[in-house]
């Protein structure tokens, strides 16, 4: 199947349907035929600006309107689309990804050389961000959590 055919059915299959993790849409794919990597489905996905939306206590997949990607700094967009829970302790804020995710999303904040954030420190789904204050890591968090 080509690239172009392959977003394509992806964009049905998220339209489509509440999915919930990387996973489920997989397993969707695989169900029409269509074999991929998670690396080349998380590829996808950000290039269709798919996001996960939490609505009544559960989360899935949609699609970032057009609208607000022009609207949101590039920061912001990588919220969206890579963080699923963040939550902070004095000056370190922890933030949760999905696997793989972290590093990208360090290597932006640290791109951004921000005076509130000292430090960042990415595992492969995990990202610790030491920030100059509390109330820096209190902002960040806010920051953060109003992306999602």
């Amino acid at each position: 199947m080509k690239r172009t055919e392959r977003l394509t059915l992806i964009t049905e299959i998220v339209t489509g349907n509440k999915i919930a993790t990387q996973e489920d849409l997989q397993a969707s794919l695989e169900e029409r035929g269509v074999s991929i990597t998670q690396a080349t489905l998380s590829r996808d996905m950000r290039e269709l600006n798919i996001i996960k939306k939490r609505e009544n206590g559960k989360s899935f997949y949609s699609f970032l309107q057009q609208k607000a990607v022009s609207q949101r700094s590039n920061l912001q967009l990588q919220f969206s689309r890579f963080v699923v829970k963040v939550a902070s302790s004095s000056v370190m804020v922890v933030v949760h990804t999905h696997l793989g995710e972290a590093d990208l999303l360090a290597n932006a904040l640290d791109a951004q050389k921000r005076s509130d954030i000292l430090g960042t420190i990415a595992g492969a789904d995990t990202l610790l961000i030491t920030c100059a204050s509390e109330k820096a890591a209190k902002a960040l968090v806010t920051e953060i959590s109003d992306a999602l």
